[in-house]
């Protein structure tokens, strides 16, 4: 994913469309098995805490069968170290001018051309893992705000399904409401 102009060039899972699947409870494992992974092959780079949240970390919640995972970091000085490791087992990093978020570092792993996991590795002094971490709590303390979300996702994806960018812009006031709701979990 080297050339912006030409989509054409890049590999099929980077243009996967959006498609939303029923809750399965094997996401919750399969958060803790790339928890796992995560850690041991990102620990000798100072990266020490990981977290699987958004949709697959929330039970009975529809998703997109991506696993989305978050690691915190003081400084992305570690990531010419971190790319190869990741890369050895599958992990895609998409530079910043690509992801278009200047917050985070974002990796995809890959299998048989579809994307089965995503890494968010975000700086510790950013807004993004608190509310990314509280976001996941609240829908999990709150099963009836987790079905109106997973409603809004199920339609959110028929109305952009070729657009995920869309389709993750359509879902932020949803997600700010929770996050400015005073209900303690």
């Amino acid at each position: 994913m080297t050339n912006i102009e030409n989509e054409s060039t890049w590999p099929i899972w980077a243009t996967e469309s959006v498609e939303i699947a029923p809750p399965d409870p094997q996401w919750i494992e399969q958060g803790k098995f790339y928890t796992n992974e995560l850690t041991q092959l990102l620990s000798p780079v100072d990266i020490q805490h990981i977290e699987h949240f958004g949709s697959t970390a929330i039970p009975n919640l529809p998703a997109k069968p991506i696993i989305d995972m978050m690691a915190i970091t003081d400084s992305f000085d570690q990531l010419p170290v971190i790319i190869p490791i990741l890369e050895k087992e599958n992990w895609h990093y998409v530079p910043p001018e690509l992801d278009g978020k200047q917050h985070r570092r974002f990796f995809v792993k890959v299998i048989n051309d579809k994307r089965v996991a995503h890494l968010h590795i975000v700086l510790q002094q950013g807004q993004q893992w608190q509310n990314q971490l509280l976001f996941r709590d609240r829908l999990i303390a709150h099963p009836e705000w987790a079905e109106q979300y997973g409603q809004l996702k199920q339609h959110l994806a028929i109305d952009n399904k070729d657009d995920r960018e869309a389709y993750t812009q359509a879902k932020t006031e949803f997600v700010q409401n929770i996050l400015d709701h005073h209900d303690k979990i």
